[in-house]
C-alpha cells in the first residue's frame, strides 16, 4: 500500500489472480462471475506483462510472451477471453495457475534471495504440452 499507483506490475497481478482463487473458493461466486473475475485478471497480467517491452512499432503479444517465456496457449487464452467466446472455468483456473507460478518464479523468488523454483525445465515442458492438448480449442495458428 506504500506503492501507491507505483505498485509493482508482478504485486499488482498476484493480487488480483490470489482474490480471483480466494473469491473461487469461498463459493459465493457463480461459474459465470469466476470466469469474468479470471479472465479480467489474466488479460490484464499479460497486458501489464508484456507491455514493458512494447516499442513504438507494434509487436504481437505472442512474441512478446515467448520473450518473457510466459506460455503462448495464456496469451492464446487472453485473446479469447478479449475476443472470442469465454473459455470453460476449468481452463481459466489452469492459467490462473500456471500465471501464478510465472510471478513465483520470475518475481517473488527472486525478491526472497533463494531458489523457490525447484523444478526441472522438462517438467515445465511437459506441463505446457499437456495445457496445448487440453485446450485444442483454442487455435493458436488463429492468431499468427
Amino acid at each position: 500500500s506504500r506503492y501507491g499507483p507505483k505498485m509493482p506490475l508482478a504485486v499488482d497481478c498476484t493480487a488480483e489472480l490470489i482474490r480471483c482463487k480466494v473469491l473461487d473458493s469461498s463459493g459465493r461466486l457463480k461459474s459465470h462471475e469466476l470466469i469474468l473475475s479470471y479472465g479480467l485478471a489474466l488479460v490484464r497480467f499479460v497486458n501489464l506483462i508484456t507491455e514493458r517491452k512494447q516499442k513504438m512499432v507494434s509487436i504481437p503479444l505472442r512474441q512478446l510472451a515467448k520473450e518473457v517465456d510466459i506460455p503462448i496457449w495464456v496469451v492464446d487464452l487472453r485473446h479469447e477471453l478479449t475476443h472470442g467466446k469465454l473459455p470453460r472455468l476449468a481452463l481459466c483456473r489452469k492459467g490462473c495457475d500456471v500465471v501464478l507460478d510465472w510471478l513465483r518464479k520470475t518475481y517473488w523468488s527472486r525478491q526472497l534471495g533463494n531458489n523457490l523454483c525447484e523444478e526441472s525445465e522438462d517438467e515445465d515442458e511437459d506441463e505446457e504440452q499437456e495445457a496445448a492438448e487440453e485446450n485444442t480449442e483454442l487455435d493458436t495458428d488463429a492468431w499468427e
